[in-house]
């Protein structure tokens, strides 16, 4: 089996070089990397060349971006990885495996945190609990899916914001999802400058708000306000 890589990008030139070097082993052991631009202003294209098998321009939107790099994609198995979230060494080899021993098509991984302030652990703990409880995945947890499935869902929803949580909602109706206790680390950026607790706190009322079902062009509003 064949993995895609499928690296969403919006200006990313200061940090998508060495984070695609650091992929290199993946095309090294036959797997696919595909970056999709969202039409970014800066280098970001530039700075990929070399480094991806395939380099796709789409309109800027995640959802919208990933399932550009789905439709290119000749793997068995789609990777979906934010450009800001390292994979642990054996991601290959941890999702091909567990994708073949199960009758299971979707899953993520626990996440970790790479700030160093213990409340951070905490925060990468109760999600990865919060995720084996209701087998809702989030981005931040690099989700992979069989393709066939990605294909029978339809992929993404083109919404702004909670493309996870919605995609993870019609994966469940057709298996539980994987979830490998390796961990992906992700940037704790958003916490440390808009302050921990707080982004804790916005973070529960969006999913609140778009479980009783506002519209995700309204929370992305508060999102990035």
């Amino acid at each position: 089996m064949k993995l895609s890589i499928i690296i969403p990008v919006f200006n990313e030139e200061n940090s998508i070089t060495v984070f695609l070097q650091s992929l290199q082993w993946l095309r090294e052991t036959g797997n696919e990397l595909i970056v999709v631009d969202g039409g970014s202003h800066d280098d970001t294209v530039a700075c990929t060349l070399g480094l991806c098998d395939k380099q796709l321009n789409s309109e800027k939107g995640r959802a919208l971006q990933m399932n550009a790099g789905a439709n290119a994609a000749s793997g068995d198995v789609l990777l979906f990885l934010h450009a800001d979230t390292l994979l642990p060494s054996n991601a290959n080899e941890s999702i091909l495996k567990s994708i073949s021993d199960s009758k299971k098509c979707w899953g993520r991984f626990d996440v970790k945190l790479s700030g160093k302030l213990l409340l951070f652990l905490l925060i990468a703990g109760l999600m990865n609990l919060r995720s084996r409880v209701t087998g809702i995945a989030t981005g931040d947890q690099a989700i992979f899916v069989r393709a066939d499935t990605f294909s029978q869902v339809c992929g993404y929803q083109n919404i702004p914001l909670m493309e996870d949580i919605a995609i993870s909602k019609q994966l469940k109706k057709i298996s539980a999802p994987i979830c490998l206790r390796e961990k992906v680390i992700t940037s704790s950026r958003r916490w440390e400058e808009q302050g921990s607790w707080k982004t804790i706190i916005l973070m529960w009322r969006l999913r609140w708000a778009y479980f009783f079902g506002e519209d995700p062009k309204v929370l992305v509003a508060k999102y990035y306000h």
